[in-house]
């Protein structure tokens, strides 16, 4: 077990229980750029990490009675079958799987990067402009465009890793503008777990996963989430989003020009 994974698990720990933006879009370009592991075993081990993760969060929320299943469920219509049709899209007409697509994982981790810097940045107008024109979809068309933003963040997290967090929360806040935050947010992590799991077993698959990885990352992030939770509270929001945003697009400039 190398433990400087699970200094790096710690460290995005601590970031996620700080900002709630999914670790996806911080550990996946750190194993790539700093740690060197090969870009499609990076994305199927975070993956699994995320899956694992984001069960317990998921628990807490339930509990709570925080998450609105039909969000998730509606989600997970079309996230599932996207990630399951775009690993074997993959592993058919990719010469060697996921392992031989690297130049595809930089790429569309990169540009899903960048999209989640904006949706942090936006994000206050996004869901201003969602409320000004709540009333004007029908609840068949809002459904419709969930599974249809489920599907999109199938494919997108079973290339890169990135999109069931900052994005996901973005596209809700957009699609439902008048639910509580809390909900909205509890919905998005409750929908990762079963996306990430697929994707992930999808990727144990095909081989680009590394266990003993997996459980360094784990071994740090959990005590790194419990600070990053403690801390929230005294670190102003207006901060930390500009300054993780910007990070998050140094990050796809250099992976994109990889």
């Amino acid at each position: 077990m190398d433990f400087s994974y699970s200094f790096a698990g710690f460290a995005v720990g601590a970031i996620v229980g700080l900002t709630g933006v999914g670790g996806g879009s911080l550990m996946t370009p750190l194993l790539v750029l700093l740690f060197g592991v090969h870009p499609a075993t990076a994305v199927g081990t975070d993956l699994l990490y995320a899956a694992l993760t984001k069960a317990g969060g998921t628990w807490v929320h339930a509990r709570q009675g925080a998450v609105d299943w039909r969000i998730t469920g509606r989600l997970a219509a079309g996230s599932l079958p996207a990630s399951a049709l775009t690993l074997f899209l993959v592993h058919q007409f990719v010469p060697g799987g996921m392992a031989g697509a690297s130049k595809l994982v930089s790429g569309a981790l990169g540009v899903a990067l960048l999209v989640t810097a904006l949706a942090l940045l936006l994000r206050r107008q996004l869901l201003a402009r969602a409320r000004r024109h709540a009333g004007d979809r029908s609840e068949r068309r809002v459904a419709a465009a969930t599974v249809a933003t489920g599907f999109v963040l199938g494919v997108l997290v079973s290339i890169s890793s990135v999109g069931a967090g900052a994005q996901g929360v973005a596209a809700l806040f957009f699609l439902y503008p008048t639910l509580p935050t809390v909900r909205i947010v509890a919905s998005d992590i409750a929908h990762a777990v079963p996306l990430t799991l697929v994707a992930g077993m999808g990727h144990w698959a095909l081989g680009s996963v590394d266990l003993a990885l997996l459980g360094s990352l784990l071994l740090g992030s959990l005590p790194g989430i419990f600070l990053g939770s403690r801390l929230s509270a005294r670190v102003p929001e207006h901060f930390l989003r500009p300054a993780l945003a910007t990070m998050l697009v140094l990050v796809a400039g250099r992976l994109m020009a990889a």
